[in-house]
């Protein structure tokens, strides 16, 4: 680990003024991608400007059509939440299955989205619900803010303060887990949301992805027996020692189908 500077601003604005000063300072919120990062010195900050105790970013607010949650709201807040359970169980079943103990106590959904990892969970779900974040300086659409692997629309210095989620009529969540970290190897988000079906493919690609083809088959019909004869092209996906790009496709269709029974859907000759 190289050596820096250790901050820990009192706002947001002491936060901004810090970044616009240095732009080789990093934000440290829980930590759990950054600090790992840090120790394989695959980054070089001058400065650590830890944010995780702000206040005005923590925290979760559900009104009728819409579910905010600060950006450093912990995973197992999130999980936790009655609100969340409520309004969203998948999103709640989501962040109750990311990594262990440790990380969903420390980790937060602000830092998970700045990152962008392809084997995070977080960014299936803003897909998936077509959210959008908040930042301390506008708002930027789900569908426009994960741009390719670790890479995001965020300009630099540009913190993220909330992620708002449509609340959906249904949706689901399914992932395979990786063994070994519990990155998703392959997962999918469905949502049946006031915009129409929406499906996102996480862990399958450099970054999450909307399957516009598992889209279009349960807009007609929405049960995993519509599903079931579609295939993902293996092309663009990921291939790495835990899963081959034939088998991540095989998964991706499996996802969406147990997602989709998660979410409500019926198959073929079952009651409604």
């Amino acid at each position: 680990m190289y050596g820096f500077s250790y901050r820990r601003p009192v706002s947001l604005d002491e936060a901004v003024s810090i970044l616009r000063d240095d732009p080789d300072a990093l934000l440290l919120a829980g930590g759990q991608t950054l600090l790992p990062t840090l120790k394989l010195r695959l980054g070089q900050p001058t400065e650590l400007v830890d944010i995780g105790r702000l206040h005005a970013l923590q925290g979760i607010q559900l009104d009728r059509t819409t579910l905010r949650i600060g950006a450093l709201t912990r995973h197992a807040t999130v999980a936790n939440s009655t609100d969340v359970q409520h309004a969203i169980p998948a999103l709640a079943r989501l962040a109750g299955g990311i990594g262990d103990p440790l990380v969903r106590n420390m980790g937060t959904i602000g830092g998970s989205l700045a990152y962008n990892h392809p084997g995070a969970d977080y960014p299936g779900a803003v897909l998936g619900l077509g959210a959008t974040i908040t930042t301390d300086r506008r708002k930027i659409a789900g569908d426009e803010y994960l741009q390719g692997m670790l890479d995001t629309a965020l300009e630099p210095g540009e913190i993220i303060v909330a992620i708002e989620f449509p609340v959906p009529q249904r949706a689901g969540y399914i992932k395979f887990p990786s063994p070994g970290s519990g990155y998703v190897l392959t997962g999918a988000f469905v949502a049946d949301t006031a915009t129409g079906i929406r499906v996102a493919i996480n862990g399958a690609g450099p970054c999450a992805f909307r399957g516009a083809d598992f889209e279009q088959a349960l807009t007609a019909r929405f049960s995993p027996d519509a599903v079931q004869d579609l295939s993902l092209p293996a092309d663009e996906l990921l291939e790495d020692l835990h899963a081959s790009a034939a088998y991540r496709a095989h998964l991706a269709q499996v996802a969406v189908g147990r997602a989709v029974a998660q979410a409500g859907g019926h198959r073929q000759g079952s009651r409604s």
